[in-house]
């Protein structure tokens, strides 16, 4: 198991090496080792740099650099521990900054979501929010650096069927609420066939509206950290984090470079407990993950379509057009108000 998880982390720091950063990320701290993190910024200017178990600079936190300039940073955080990297300038003035990917040993596209600029100068918190794919086979290990998020809610958009074969226990090892809503994944795979693979997601923002609002009631809340997932991570959460991205203000640039880093950032191998498909027999998603000839788990696809268009920005295109933009279908269909995005804002936003 310890040979496994070293290579598992091994192939998800190449991925990261290899992903170049969205836009408006100007701070980021990537995992180069299993001891040790990268920083990276494009503002220069004079900072002491201190690592903090939290998003908040206090007493309790280590000073690693009483003003450095550099505009890379190597720092001793290892991959057990969830660590976040505060920048105070000589203004007073911190920046947070913390890994956006887990190093999770087997786990697939478990990220934070905050980190991102807004478009009138605001930042996305870090540990606020977390998406994610399955995750069927975390190690102790992994359960342990989960259980340093504060975890409140787990709110899984997946099927019956998916839910069926790889239950979510993240909920049991953390103490955490689990919220989930029940719908067949057949109708979907059927629409989907039929769409030629352009327009794949519309229709989603209907079947998903009582995962969207339990989702967004559970960020309005404010208690604790939500973990958000379905299979892969990509397109049920996709969306999910667009839609909250876009009603805070991130430009869809970003939004767009940061839903197609799901490609990159999968381990499908461990999205899916090893299951015999005739146990059993009418459940769709064991006939995806079960397609290859070779027995290896599937490939992580780009999410484009057939003419070269990205699937999500192709829904943002629908929503706009249906709906008049994602508040305008979170008001129609989801039920929430300006309120709603105003407190939302003011939660999600430093």
């Amino acid at each position: 198991m310890r040979k496994a998880a070293s290579t598992a982390l091994i192939a998800l720091t190449a991925a990261l090496a290899a992903v170049p950063a969205a836009a408006n990320e100007p701070v980021t701290l990537v995992r180069i080792d299993d001891q040790t993190v990268e920083l990276s910024r494009t503002d220069t200017a004079s900072a002491a740099v201190w690592i903090s178990t939290d998003t908040v600079l206090d007493k309790g936190d280590q000073r690693f650099a009483a003003a450095s300039t550099d505009a890379r940073l190597t720092l001793p955080i290892p991959a057990s521990e969830r660590r976040y990297v505060i920048l105070q300038g000589r203004n007073g003035k911190t920046t947070v900054v913390a890994e956006r990917v887990l190093p999770l040993q087997q786990g697939s596209n478990f990220r934070d979501i905050g980190g991102y600029a807004t478009r009138d100068g605001h930042t996305v918190k870090w540990d606020k929010a977390f998406r994610s794919g399955a995750m069927p086979l975390l190690t102790d290990a992994d359960y342990a650096l989960l259980g340093q998020l504060h975890l409140g809610a787990v709110v899984d958009l997946r099927s019956i069927e998916e839910r069926e074969v790889a239950p979510d226990l993240l909920d049991d090892r953390t103490g955490a609420l689990f919220l989930s809503n029940d719908y067949s994944l057949k109708p979907l795979f059927a629409k989907m066939a039929k769409s030629g693979g352009e327009n794949i997601y519309q229709g989603m923002e209907i079947m998903l509206v009582p995962q969207f609002r339990a989702l967004f009631n559970r960020l309005l809340a404010n208690e604790g950290a939500v973990v958000y997932h379905c299979s892969a991570g990509q397109d049920r959460t996709g969306i999910a984090t667009a839609l909250i991205y876009d009603v805070l203000g991130v430009d869809r640039e970003t939004i767009l470079k940061d839903y197609h880093r799901s490609t990159e950032l999968r381990r499908p191998q461990w999205e899916m407990p090893k299951v015999d498909p005739a146990d059993f027999p009418n459940n769709p998603i064991l006939k995806y993950y079960a397609a290859r000839a070779d027995g290896q788990p599937p490939k992580a696809e780009p999410l484009y379509t057939p003419s070269g268009a990205s699937n999500l920005a192709q829904f943002f295109t629908y929503l706009d057009q249906q709906y008049g933009g994602s508040e305008g279908y979170l008001k129609q269909k989801v039920g929430l108000t300006d309120a709603d995005f105003a407190k939302l804002r003011k939660t999600m936003l430093d």
